[in-house]
């Protein structure tokens, strides 16, 4: 095979281009790009490797390559395809990180803003991208806060003077945009305050602000410039969450890389000089030289993010600095520059940009041996073969005979793996039977493996089930009548429902209060399965609450808020009298919501 790859490869044409390397199922296991393809692919299968270039070198079965007219289109193409198949020998930013913009549909009357995760070609303004939706939201619920805006669902000016205004008018929180005091010019120059803020312009603004406040002061309309004061105040108050706007507005990014047991991906975000924001990102060492390591993330990391600085500074000589450069500020739609800086205040920056990649890289290498090490310790525990790098854990969660639900999570290397969850809605299981809920759990999910259904692979290397002995027993059948041997314990809890111990699926108990670190990790693995069932569980409830009472004409939105908020349930509300839902609801709402359940006038 080595030499019927060698023969292939020294057969190339010296054209620069994209190679594929495939293993022995067609799968795409790595893909590089090559000024030359007929060197750079016959230097895979000549002489010695490095152990993980080695490693990936004996898995190639075959491949492919693509010729192209330059190295930019090889850079462009190269990082097309590695997006597309993600293959498992490059180096890999995760691809669900998610960077969410900011929304203002200023098309409207009353413009509002929102969290999307992407931008479109429409008439709307987008801010960002953020770090993440939940920090995204914040930064939404912060800059309204500090401009009095409406957070609520109400939508203007169709809500103005319908109803009393909400809570956060009478905390301070909003102006009161729904009463009809306020004009829609003075809203728009609200949104515009905010726009100035998202637009990472927090100073100009100030200053203005500022200037208008002294002029109100000096003409003797104290009234004003006291509203003013306050305004100015509050946008200064915006802290931390300024500095996450002004990171997205950065002129200058300065990349850090540091390779070792966990290799870690900085980036230190600078406006003006001043440091604004950080991202890193651990991951193991990768099969690169440190240059083209850094080339393949600095491309994954701007695609992901969707925004640039004017100057992004490289801490290695990287060949396509200038590839880079193009690609970048072709997609800005500006000047983006690629350096390396060798003297002055860029060079310290990058070194900065190093630092803090070690010192996390050297952090996370230190959590993963202690990891490593419970996870030692858990399998001479155990008595296991090997050590389970992979556990999944399964959990049955059920309303009496109604919503019986399963939920497995993923543990790899002792850290939770979310995108690997899994939710199991009982078919064949139609009364409350936790037993026979585990063993249909733990049937689909070892049956979606046997189909070949990549979601469900791979195989754990361990299985714990929160249970006894009998629903340890119940999925080890499962998996001994499909073929496979898999360890199975179950996850025992004492009186107060706290991890106590592991029980094989004979009966026997095994202590593991002795070792802290074991004892830890086997309590967060159920606490988090448990976690994870009931939240769904209580989702199939809630859908199934709101999908019955939208059934009723004239219960929107608030009104079955209000009816779930003082009834607590879709029973109670079917089961209460006319005077119980006119103390809860409007009048005209609680004799619709009667009528539908027991169709009297």
């Amino acid at each position: 095979m080595l030499t019927e790859l060698r023969e292939k490869a020294n057969a190339l044409p010296l054209l620069p281009g994209v190679y594929i390397m495939k293993d022995a199922r067609g799968e795409v296991i790595y893909v590089g790009k090559a000024k030359a393809l007929k060197n750079r692919v016959s230097s895979y299968f000549r002489g010695e490797h490095l152990p993980k270039v080695a490693a990936m070198v004996a898995k190639v079965a075959d491949f492919d390559v693509i010729v192209v007219n330059s190295e930019f289109e090889a850079l462009v193409l190269e990082n097309s395809l590695i997006k597309r198949h993600r293959p498992h020998y490059n180096i890999l930013l995760k691809d669900d990180k998610g960077y969410p913009f900011i929304r203002l549909d200023v098309a409207k009357e009353y413009p509002s803003f929102s969290l999307v995760n992407r931008t479109a070609k429409d008439s709307a303004r987008y801010f960002g991208p953020f770090g993440g939706r939940a920090q995204t939201k914040d930064i939404i619920d912060t800059v309204c806060k500090a401009l009095k805006l409406p957070t609520c669902s109400r939508r203007f000016p169709r809500d103005i003077g319908r109803e009393r205004p909400c809570l956060n008018y009478h905390m301070g929180a909003c102006a009161g945009w729904c009463l009809s005091a306020l004009s829609s010019e003075e809203y728009r120059r609200a949104i515009g305050e905010a726009e100035q803020i998202l637009s990472g312009k927090t100073k100009e603004l100030t200053a203005r602000l500022s200037e208008q406040m002294e002029r109100a002061a000096e003409e003797l309309r104290f009234e004003t410039a006291a509203v003013l004061r306050d305004r100015i105040r509050a946008i200064e108050g915006l802290g931390n969450r300024q500095r996450v706007i002004s990171a997205v507005y950065a002129d200058t990014d300065a990349v850090g890389f540091y390779r070792g047991a966990r290799s870690c991906f900085s980036v230190l975000h600078f406006v003006g000089g001043d440091l604004a924001g950080k991202d890193f990102e651990l991951m193991d060492e990768p099969l690169e030289d440190d240059a083209e390591a850094v080339s393949g993330l600095v491309r994954q990391y701007y695609s992901q993010r969707g925004a640039w600085p004017k100057f992004i500074l490289l801490p290695v000589e990287a060949d396509d600095a200038e590839d880079l450069s193009r690609l970048f500020s072709e997609e800005a739609g500006r000047k983006v520059s690629v350096e390396t800086p060798k003297r002055g205040d860029r060079l310290r920056l990058v070194e900065s940009a190093a630092t803090n990649a070690r010192e996390e890289g050297e952090r996370a290498a230190t959590a993963a041996q202690k990891t490593l090490k419970t996870l030692e310790w858990l399998q001479k525990t155990l008595g296991l073969e090997s050590q389970p790098e992979r556990i999944e854990a399964f959990d049955v969660s059920n309303l009496g005979d109604e919503g019986i639900v399963a939920a497995m999570t993923v543990f790899v290397r002792g850290r939770p793996l979310k995108r690997d969850y899994r939710k199991f809605r009982m078919k064949e299981i139609r009364a409350q039977d936790d037993y026979g809920s585990m063993r249909e759990a733990v049937e689909r999910r070892l049956r979606r493996y046997l189909e070949g259904d990549e979601k469900f692979a791979p195989l754990p290397d361990l299985l714990l089930i929160d249970g006894g002995a009998v629903h340890a027993a119940a999925a080890r059948d499962v998996a001994s009548s499909l073929g496979m041997s898999i360890p199975v314990f179950g996850m025992v809890k004492d009186d107060r429902h706290r991890t106590r111990a592991l029980e094989t699926p004979e009966g026997e108990e095994i202590g593991i209060s002795g070792n802290p670190a074991v004892f830890a990790l086997i309590g967060t693995i159920q606490e988090e399965t448990h976690r994870f069932a009931i939240e769904y569980q209580r989702s199939l409830r809630a859908a199934k609450m709101h999908s019955e009472l939208d059934d009723i004409k004239g219960v929107g939105a608030k009104r079955r808020s209000e009816l779930l908020k003082a009834f607590g349930s879709v029973k109670a509300i079917r089961s209460a009298g006319l005077d119980e839902l006119r103390a809860a609801v409007p009048k005209n709402t609680a004799e619709a919501v009667y009528r539908h359940y027991h169709g009297e006038e």
